[in-house]
């Protein structure tokens, strides 16, 4: 689906995006005057009937995340923001915090209203330094004009305050359970569930932790009301999407669209992608960061919503999307993609350790020209048990772009055995007698 204006960029360009009166001008801060004229049981069934999905990667309804943090006793609840941004294609929550912060911090506002807690903190991502002084700069602008500290807006004992955590640039960190661990100071490792994070999150406390994209939604839903923004995607899937699209694509940015788009629209219209930079096919897309599937020419008519891309093997995920055209070795840029996981490895559990690395020293047989008859299956057996067997939402995606793979072009893989040649086009395959397929992105 195509929408007519910007939603969540409505305001990208048009002010200074850590200016309040500006940003009041553009109707900011009006979802949070309307949060203080509801009950909170009214805000949280209207988040519900949007149909939001969480824009973090795990597309997790908002509004059943909120209602169940809601039901949970205790007299203090924290709220955080995750801007940490680690999946590699992904880069929508930088324009986010780049151009309207304030907008993030309406919507980190107002969680905070609704489940009456005193303090937020956002967990930026490490490499972010200068729009982490964006950021903070935007905070200091909106206490001094009321918008956060002691009595919110004139309401006695609306009290609330965020705090700026900076990432120290590990991709677990992304990871919620692992992301809290950081903010306590302590090592980014992902805890053991349950007990959940709504129950015993942030420093022992109930906690809600939404993606940046996913809380810039909150005010857009209380301002113009659930129908509206259900209006701007499908029945299912409510809202914009943003979705960052690089690679072999002649326009590599950050687009807004309706979901319900075709991903032919996304990749190939002129309006977005553009088609591929090189001029060959389009091969295969990553969708969703590293630990997201792998598409192929033959899925680009599906319609980019949760509910249609899943029975494909696909994902939204974090809302990327990276094109290779046909010249790149889908083989070879597997192997790119596992020495990603071995690298960022937190190294908790075992499966994911040691598996990630034989998975990488079998798939480096393959580029190499060693791979030898029953390695295909031995791939596939790794990779269930790895995935099977981690801790965390790590280990356990690891698999994902692999099996896609292995379901779309099992022979491209095949192809690589006894040192055969590499199916891709423009790949110089053989080098001293040896498979050495090239990756150009």
């Amino acid at each position: 689906m195509e929408i007519q204006e910007s939603v969540l960029l409505r305001r990208v360009g048009r002010m200074d995006p850590v200016s309040v009166p500006e940003f009041e001008a553009l109707g900011g801060f009006s979802g949070i005057r309307k949060a203080l004229s509801m009950e909170k049981e009214e805000i949280l069934e209207e988040i519900s009937r949007s149909n939001l999905k969480g824009r973090g990667g795990a597309g997790y309804p908002a509004g059943r995340k909120w209602k169940s943090l809601y039901r949970i006793e205790g007299d203090t609840k924290h709220i955080v923001c995750n801007a940490d941004e680690g999946e590699p294609g992904t880069f929508k929550d930088r324009v986010l915090l780049e151009e309207t912060p304030l907008s993030v911090i309406e919507g980190m506002l107002i969680a905070g209203y609704v489940f009456g807690s005193k303090q937020g903190y956002i967990y930026i991502r490490g490499e972010y330094r200068r729009i982490q002084k964006i950021f903070e700069t935007a905070l200091e602008n909106a206490e001094d004009a009321g918008y956060l500290g002691k009595d919110i807006l004139g309401v006695p004992g609306f009290d609330y305050s965020i705090t700026v955590v900076s990432g120290g640039g590990a991709y677990v960190c992304g990871e919620n359970s692992a992301m809290l661990n950081s903010i306590e100071g302590k090592t980014g490792r992902p805890r053991i569930k349950p007990p959940h994070l709504a129950e015993v999150g942030l420093y022992g406390k109930p906690t809600l932790v939404n993606n940046v994209e996913t809380l810039c939604c909150v005010p857009i839903i209380l301002e113009e009301g659930s129908q509206k923004f259900l209006s701007y995607g499908t029945t299912e899937s409510g809202g914009t999407k943003l979705v960052s699209i690089s690679g072999h694509v002649k326009n590599r940015g950050v687009f807004e669209v309706g979901l319900g788009i075709s991903l032919r629209q996304l990749i190939m219209d002129e309006k977005y992608g553009g088609g591929t930079s090189t001029g060959r096919k389009p091969g295969f897309f990553h969708m969703g960061g590293q630990s997201g599937p792998i598409g192929f020419p033959e899925q680009l008519d599906t319609p980019y919503t949760y509910e249609t891309l899943a029975p494909k093997g696909l994902a939204v995920g974090s809302g990327a999307i990276v094109v290779l055209d046909d010249s790149v070795c889908i083989v070879e840029y597997i192997q790119k993609v596992f020495e990603f996981f071995v690298h960022e490895s937190c190294g908790k559990c075992t499966p994911c350790r040691l598996g990630t690395t034989r998975i990488l020293e079998l798939l480096t047989d393959f580029v190499e020209g060693r791979a030898k008859d029953g390695d295909v299956e031995r791939l596939e057996y790794m990779a269930r048990q790895v995935s099977q067997l981690s801790a965390c939402g790590l280990g356990q995606s690891v698999n994902v772009a692999l099996m896609s793979a292995l379901r779309h072009r099992r022979g491209d893989f095949e192809a690589h055995i006894n040192g055969g040649a590499c199916p891709a086009g423009a790949c110089a395959c053989h080098e001293n007698g040896r498979n050495k397929a090239c990756l150009t992105i």
